[in-house]
């Protein structure tokens, strides 16, 4: 199973950097993106995150990333050129109307709350609704909250609270932005953070594996194929393997043959009735319960009226019409029983003419 990391800092000339990534690694990562911060207005040359010049582990994928401070509406933030120069954007707005702007507007992928600090802002359903319908996730960093101060973990067990809350549990994404080896846990420590702010297991899960996947992937297609939704595989190109002659032939007659040998096997099904050996006990139970309220003699009746199968309903009728007549049918069979105790016990029969007869 995959897992992400989609916030590791990164400083240039780090020492430590390449350690960090290692650690990542063995804890079960098998992608990282390295992360800079930009806090206030766009400079003229964004800044550069190299990977080729880094020692990177060969089992761990790197990718670029910027995180932008989002506080003035107004401003011209150039979310063009940044998506074409990095692999992910997130964005971080301070303020209610930036969070606005973010979840209904601007293009970017994630979108990632400082946690550590008090929220100025209510985060409502309607507005995080509206990210989660382009397809925008949320991120939770949890390593400010560990290496931080008491304030920081707990203003980060409230923020993260009320995000799941607003977000009832969906498109949350779990990040370290860690500095160093230090603040970094393994998923499943992630998983179990998750679970005490509020998140279920299996929504943990998904925030550390699947959702994160689903960022990388949806970026991808933004900066690499059509309008996000046409991509060209292996240049257009396809690649077909070619077999000896006479292996080609053995395979088209073994076709023809096992399409000959099921053509078969479908006409003799077309008068064959299959029964299974071993039906289910509940199958076996369910079924014998319904035929005994519906007044059914057997697995294999089925009451047509007009060419065309009865439902439930009128088969429930006839069900109760046949029970009616059986009870009818028993009443008259004892009373004629009673007749005959009668005659048998000395109370003669008389023919109805001797009896006037006799009257005279």
């Amino acid at each position: 199973m995959p897992f992400y990391d989609l916030n590791v800092a990164y400083a240039e000339n780090d020492p430590n950097l390449s350690n960090v990534l290692a650690f990542l690694l063995e804890l079960g990562y098998t992608t990282a993106a390295l992360a800079v911060h930009v806090h206030s207005k766009l400079p003229a040359q964004l800044p550069d995150v190299s990977t080729t010049r880094l020692e990177a582990p060969s089992g761990l994928t790197v990718l670029t990333r910027l995180t932008l401070t989002i506080s003035d509406t107004s401003q011209n933030h150039r979310i063009q050129s940044l998506v074409s120069t990095y692999d992910l954007l997130a964005l971080r707005p301070t303020t209610d109307k930036a969070l606005q702007l973010c979840c209904s507007s601007l293009d970017c992928d994630l979108i990632s709350l400082d946690l550590t600090s008090r929220l100025p802002f209510p985060i409502k359903f309607k507005t995080v609704a509206s990210a989660l319908q382009r397809g925008i996730r949320f991120e939770i960093c949890y390593s400010p909250g560990i290496t931080g101060s008491n304030d920081a973990r707990r203003n980060l067990i409230s923020g993260a609270a009320s995000l799941i809350r607003a977000t009832r549990g969906r498109g949350i994404v779990l990040s370290s932005e860690a500095r160093s080896a230090l603040g970094i846990r393994g998923p499943h420590d992630v998983v179990n953070l998750a679970v005490v702010w509020g998140l279920s297991n299996e929504r943990g899960k998904e925030a550390v594996c699947e959702e994160s996947g689903r960022v990388v992937r949806l970026a991808q297609m933004k900066r690499h194929s059509f309008r996000g939704v046409v991509d060209i595989v292996n240049n257009g190109t396809q690649n077909i393997t070619t077999q000896p002659s006479g292996l080609t032939e053995m395979t088209e007659r073994g076709a023809a043959e096992k399409s000959r040998m099921s053509s078969e096997a479908v006409g003799e099904l077309k008068h064959v009735t299959v029964i299974p050996e071993n039906p289910d006990k509940n199958e076996k139970a369910k079924r014998k319960a319904s035929q005994a309220s519906l007044g059914e003699e057997g697995p294999d009746m089925h009451p047509v009226e007009d060419g065309k199968p009865l439902s439930k309903r009128a088969m429930k009728r006839e069900a109760k019409k046949a029970r009616l007549d059986r009870a009818s049918g028993n009443h008259s069979k004892q009373a004629l029983g009673k007749q005959v105790e009668k005659s048998k016990n000395g109370f003669p029969i008389q023919h109805e003419a001797l009896a006037t007869k006799k009257k005279s």
